[in-house]
C-alpha cells in the first residue's frame, strides 16, 4: 500500500507537469509549475523575473496597500509579523529564493549531504542556499521557529549573503552575532530572535520550494517587501497589479490632502465618489507634476480605465 501511494504521488505530479527529482534543490520544472500564471521572463533556475523599475518602486509601497490588493485578489496569508528587524530604518525589497529546514534526522540527513555533494555543492548544506544567491535575491527560509540552537546564519555568512545578493534575510528561526551583522553596510534582516548558539539538529529538505514565514506561504520568487511592521509576498503575477494600485492611491492622497489644505474642495468631496470636476483637476494636476508621478502616463491611463474613482 506504501509503495502505491508513493507511486500515486508520483504519477500526479508528472501529470501536472513537473520534474520529479531526488535532490533538494528544486528544478526550473517544478518552480514553474509553482508559479504557472507568471507569463514573463524568467532566470536559469526558472523563477520569474521580476522587472528592477517594480522592484525599486515597491520600497515606496506600504504594507497596508499591498495587503489591500492581495485580498481583493483572494491572497488571504501573505503576510508575517511581529518579529524582529535588524534596521527599522531601512525597508528592503527582493525576491525570495526559498529554503525548507526540518528537525534533524541523522541518517536522511547524511543521505542528503552525501548527494548534494556529488552534485557539486560544497561544505554543510546550511550555506547553499547562500552561495545559489544572485543579486536581488533574499534569503528566506523556514526553521519551523527555532531560535536557540536554530541561528541559522551569523555575521560570516552574513556578509557571504550580501555579496551575492545585495539584500538581506527573512527568517522564521534565529540569528547570531547582531552587532556583527550591524556592520555590513546595506545588509538587513527580519528574524524571530536574536541568540548566541549555533546552529545544531537542524536539516536542510528544499530549496526554491514553497514554504511557511510565520502566517505567510511563499513561493520561490515572490517579490519580497520588508518594513518594521512586518514583511509582505507577492506572487510575481500581481507585483504590478499591487505597485500602480499603491501608487495611484498616493497620488490621489497627495492631491486630496493639498486641495483641502487651499479649501477648493470639501472633505465629502474628497472623502467620496469623485465628480468630473475633480477628476479633470487631478488629472491637470498631475501633468503639471510629473516629478509627483512614479508611473508613467500611459499606465496611469491604462490602469484608470478600469476604476470608477
Amino acid at each position: 500500500m506504501k509503495n502505491l501511494m508513493i507511486l500515486f504521488s508520483m504519477v500526479c505530479l508528472i501529470l501536472a507537469g513537473t520534474q520529479v527529482t531526488n535532490s533538494q534543490i528544486a528544478s526550473p520544472d517544478e518552480i514553474r509549475f509553482y508559479t504557472q500564471e507568471w507569463e514573463g521572463e524568467r532566470f536559469p533556475d526558472g523563477r520569474p523575473k521580476l522587472p528592477p523599475d517594480l522592484m525599486e518602486r515597491l520600497k515606496n509601497i506600504a504594507i497596508e496597500e499591498a495587503w489591500g490588493v492581495l485580498r481583493g485578489e483572494g491572497y488571504h496569508n501573505q503576510f508575517a509579523g511581529e518579529w524582529k528587524m535588524l534596521h527599522e530604518d531601512q525597508p528592503f525589497t527582493g525576491q525570495a529564493l526559498t529554503a525548507l529546514y526540518m528537525p534533524n534526522r541523522p541518517e536522511y540527513a547524511d543521505r542528503l549531504l552525501k548527494k548534494g555533494h556529488e552534485e557539486g555543492m560544497k561544505g554543510a548544506s546550511n550555506s547553499w542556499p547562500i552561495d545559489l544567491l544572485t543579486e536581488g535575491d533574499v534569503y528566506v527560509a523556514d526553521c519551523f521557529g527555532k531560535v536557540v540552537d536554530g541561528t541559522l546564519i551569523g555575521d560570516n555568512l552574513g556578509n557571504a549573503i550580501y555579496t551575492n545578493s545585495k539584500r538581506g534575510v527573512i527568517f522564521d528561526a534565529g540569528s547570531r552575532d547582531l552587532e556583527g551583522l550591524s556592520k555590513i553596510e546595506g545588509f538587513n534582516a527580519y528574524v524571530r530572535g536574536w541568540d548566541p548558539s549555533y546552529l545544531t539538529e537542524v536539516m536542510l529538505a528544499g530549496v526554491n520550494v514553497p514554504i511557511k514565514i510565520g502566517n505567510a506561504t511563499v513561493f520561490p520568487g515572490d517579490a519580497v517587501l520588508a518594513k518594521p511592521e512586518g514583511v509582505i509576498f507577492i506572487p510575481p503575477h500581481l507585483l504590478e497589479k499591487v505597485v500602480i494600485n499603491a501608487e495611484f492611491i498616493g497620488l490621489k492622497d497627495t492631491f486630496g490632502h493639498m486641495r483641502l489644505r487651499e479649501g477648493t474642495y470639501t472633505p465629502g468631496q474628497i472623502d467620496g465618489r469623485w465628480s468630473d470636476e475633480i477628476k479633470a483637476d487631478f488629472l491637470q494636476w498631475v501633468d503639471a507634476n510629473p516629478d509627483q508621478v512614479p508611473m508613467s502616463r500611459e499606465d496611469l491611463d491604462q490602469y484608470l480605465k478600469g476604476r470608477t474613482w
